[in-house]
């Protein structure tokens, strides 16, 4: 009988090490299927995921409450289980290199209770060649097996969108790698567990880690480009989103808008392909230039907002602006590097009073990560501009008399509408002065 089989059959278990927006959902649907341990090293998450609370809001209260999950912060429970999927985040430096302590420190873990026979597969997003050149080598001085005899290791790239709960983890095609065919057919059974929409078996784990690291990548680029247009058009004066759909009437044009890129995956991975590539001797130039626009959008847009109001006689220095939404994306609670936050400090460079209201941010999280405490929308009175970053589904109801009511004067209020969700002329027409990507 072979792993997959002593899985279905509740023989072994199944382990997911890293329980945050992806290690979460991917733990839950396969404990609807198999016996799952679910392991993370923070045990105040541990403690919230006991009690029945979600505070990634990814899956929900009610199905953390219901399911079969044994949640555990205790490294050596990781024995129990054969079949082992790491979920940890790869994020960037100060300097923008890859910073692969979390996956380095779970390879570490995991390699000490490691046992023979198990299956390690690899999710986080890294540059080609992590899984087999750092990973393995951990694993094996850990536990004191060898990679390929004692044990084997196969990739499978995390696909899930924070926030989205149309394309979940179950109907995205699932890429899935191993280091032989073996283990590569092992794999591909298991994620069929849960993978409805099928699974497609890469060539190899390096094309598997590629393949992930430029679909985000890619979207990058293409935002970029997005953003490029936003500058050019503001110039001349014309409306961003009237061109884009405008052009979105032909049937291959790409549909993208400009924005704040921000979040662990879009604003981050970019720079692990780059990495390697530098250390092979090529010094990118699209990823980077892309990467270059779209790290500087949060002080553009700052610059732009502090010139309309310095234009409707405002006085810049002791100004109150109101931010509403400062996660990296809509509905989602996730604030790690938000791009949003960009814009606020550069605000503050001008002596400028930021209020934030965000009704689905992690409020831990951005008190700790950027000292920056929420209010309440009701707090939001006498601004002399406001700004809309993020279309958290809270604010699609928030009507212009509304925003007039925040205001110190509605005319010649300065209204920054980031993602279009308000109709450009009916905000002239009501006396704002308005101002979008």
């Amino acid at each position: 009988m072979d792993i997959y089989e002593k899985i279905v059959c509740g023989e072994e278990k199944i382990s997911v090490v890293g329980l945050g927006y992806v290690g979460m959902p991917v733990a839950v649907a396969f404990a609807k299927k198999v016996n799952v341990i679910g392991f993370d090293i923070s045990q105040e998450k541990i403690e919230l995921y006991k009690s029945g609370i979600d505070p990634t809001k990814e899956v929900g209260n009610d199905v953390i409450k219901n399911t079969s999950i044994n949640f555990t912060s205790k490294e050596e429970d990781l024995k129990n289980a054969k079949f082992h999927i790491v979920a940890v985040p790869t994020p960037v430096r100060e300097d923008r290199t890859p910073d692969l302590t979390p996956l380095k420190s779970a390879s570490t873990k995991l390699g000490k209770n490691l046992t023979k026979g198990s299956v390690v597969v690899f999710e986080s997003t890294v540059y080609p060649g992590v899984t087999e050149d750092i990973c393995v080598p951990i694993l094996e001085k850990e536990s004191g097996l060898k990679c390929g005899l004692d044990f084997k290791v196969g990739y499978s790239p995390e696909r899930i969108n924070p926030g989205d709960k149309v394309h979940t983890l179950e109907n995205i095609i699932k890429v899935v790698a191993g280091q032989d065919e073996e283990v590569l057919d092992v794999i591909a059974k298991v994620y069929e567990l849960v993978v409805g929409a099928g699974v497609f078996k890469a060539a190899s784990i390096k094309v598997a880690e590629a393949a992930k690291v430029i679909e985000n990548s890619q979207r990058d680029i293409n935002i970029a480009f997005m953003n490029e247009l936003s500058i050019i058009f503001n110039k001349l004066e014309i409306d961003t989103k009237a061109v884009l759909e405008a052009a979105s009437t032909k049937w291959n044009f790409l549909n993208f808008s400009p924005g704040l890129v921000g979040g662990h995956c879009i604003g981050v991975d970019p720079y692990y392909l780059t990495y390697k590539a530098e250390q092979m001797g090529y010094h990118s130039q699209i990823i980077l230039s892309g990467r270059k626009i779209n790290d500087n959008m949060g002080k553009y847009v700052a610059e732009n907002i502090v010139k309309k109001m310095i234009k409707a006689n405002k006085q810049i220095n002791g100004a109150k602006v109101a931010v509403f939404g400062i996660t990296f994306k809509e509905n989602c609670p996730d604030v790690r590097n938000t791009k949003v936050v960009d814009v606020i400090k550069e605000l503050q460079e001008y002596g400028i009073e930021v209020k934030v209201v965000d009704p689905v941010a992690d409020e831990e999280d951005l008190n700790a990560m950027y000292d920056i405490k929420l209010s309440q929308s009701e707090e939001v009175k006498d601004m002399d501009a406001v700004i809309f970053a993020v279309t958290h589904e809270e604010f699609k109801s928030i009507s212009l008399e509304d925003v007039k009511y925040m205001c110190k004067e509605p005319v010649e209020l300065v209204l920054a509408d980031l993602k279009g969700i308000f109709d450009r002329e009916q905000a002239k027409t009501s006396g704002f002065n308005y101002w979008g990507l």
